[in-house]
């Protein structure tokens, strides 16, 4: 599987991945998990935001009158799902993402070579647009379903091409008048295990392959336009320029001292000029800030901090700022009562627990806690790079996180 999915949207150049949602690459990732869900006889379905499911039954159905072991109804509100995204960021990791598909479709070949005997539905899910690398909000796929995007502002969003959501979705074949919350799918769904690569090096000097996340933290986006004034590099005195570039660089030396001096986050990396010549004064600039915290009270007052520090250098340069946040996901506290079976189902037999693991990353996991029980593990990350070509895992601690990925769903699903 993992040879098959890893020349998908990989770029010869960066050797990284550009898998934007409904792109191309995109499309040529669904037909594998699709192909992948029909491959293991599981139902296949497309909900009404462009998520992938995938359903293996229950064998309580049997008693209804059908044959098959793994056959029966998928509307049991307790139902257990796992899985992840195949979307990246630009030139992103082979791992972020597609480890968790990958590693939830070998947890059941696994389950099902041990003869696990199903007691609840089991589902894999591939959510589409994770990383909001495309249209700019990340999680747009369980942002929906789970109601917490609504279908017209999701209609609002656009590429840096000013092509709107609805028209790509139509282009790669797909319907986005049906865009939307999902309660009904939604409530099949009892407990939501997502397993994805550390993004970090919290396990990197441990024994532990696995860990458990406990939290993650309150982060957002947010837009920050800088409007100065056009002209020419080579006629304009210096003190007769408002320059916006000024104010943008100055706003982003300022993130990085308010968020190091709070214990916080705060990074600039993704920047757009106007009119973007070599010999011109832009006229605009517009910089987007990604910021997180520990709890949400730190996190406001670093982006304040930053906003300030943007409009005291606009005034001084001659230069208007405005900010608007574009997202905002306030702290992810996973179910304790699932997050402590999970590391139970995890401990050894001499009693050792797995590690607990905060993190600043968002997921779609995160994203369905308000709504499902959810939980996530992650696996060891040698180098603690993710977001770039250089992300990896060792082959060993992959088995290993399907193996603790299976005992999890073992325990869930089949007592």
């Amino acid at each position: 599987m993992w040879r098959e999915l890893a020349v998908l949207g990989r770029d010869a150049r960066s050797g990284g991945y550009r898998r934007y949602a409904w792109t191309g690459a995109d499309t040529d990732c669904r037909a594998w998990f699709r192909a992948q869900a029909e491959a293991r006889g599981l139902a296949y379905e497309l909900d009404r935001n462009g998520n992938q499911w995938a359903w293996l039954n229950v064998p309580s159905a049997r008693a209804e009158g059908t044959e098959s072991a793994d056959s029966g109804t998928v509307s049991v509100g307790d139902a257990v799902v796992t899985g992840s995204h195949l979307d990246s960021v630009p030139d992103g990791g082979a791992f972020d993402g597609p480890l968790g598909v990958v590693s939830a479709f070998a947890a059941v070949d696994a389950l099902r070579a041990r003869g696990a005997r199903f007691a609840k539905p089991l589902g894999i899910v591939n959510f589409g647009d994770e990383e909001g690398a495309r249209f700019g909000l990340a999680c747009v796929g369980s942002r929906l379903s789970a109601g917490l995007l609504t279908p017209e502002r999701a209609r609002e969003l656009r590429d840096g091409d000013g092509v709107p959501l609805p028209r790509a979705m139509e282009r790669a074949g797909y319907d986005p008048d049906s865009l939307g919350a999902d309660p009904e799918r939604l409530g099949r769904v009892g407990a939501f295990v997502e397993l994805h690569v550390e993004q970090g090096r919290a396990l990197a000097d441990t024994a532990h392959p696995v860990g458990v996340a406990s939290a993650i933290w309150p982060h957002g986006r947010w837009r920050f336009d800088f409007h100065g004034e056009a002209n020419h590099a080579g006629t304009t005195r210096l003190d007769d320029r408002r320059d916006p570039m000024l104010t943008y660089a100055n706003t982003v030396l300022a993130a990085r001292k308010k968020a190091r001096l709070a214990g916080a986050l705060a990074t600039f990396g993704k920047v757009s000029v106007e009119p973007n010549g070599v010999n011109a004064i832009p006229s605009l600039v517009r910089g987007w800030l990604d910021s997180r915290a520990a709890d949400e009270e730190t996190l406001a007052s670093v982006v304040a901090e930053i906003e300030r520090a943007a409009a005291e250098r606009g005034a001084r340069d001659g230069v208007d700022v405005r900010v608007d946040r574009e997202s905002f996901t306030p702290v992810v506290e996973f179910a304790h009562a699932l997050r402590d079976r999970v590391a139970a189902t995890l401990a050894t037999e001499g009693g050792a627990g797995v590690p607990l693991l905060p993190t600043g990353a968002g997921h779609d996991a995160g994203i369905l806690s308000a709504q499902v029980p959810t939980a996530m593990l992650y696996v060891r990350n040698p180098t603690g790079v993710s977001h770039a070509p250089a992300e990896s895992a060792e082959e060993d601690d992959c088995v290993a996180g399907v193996t603790a990925l299976a005992d999890v769903l073992e325990e869930l699903a089949c007592r």
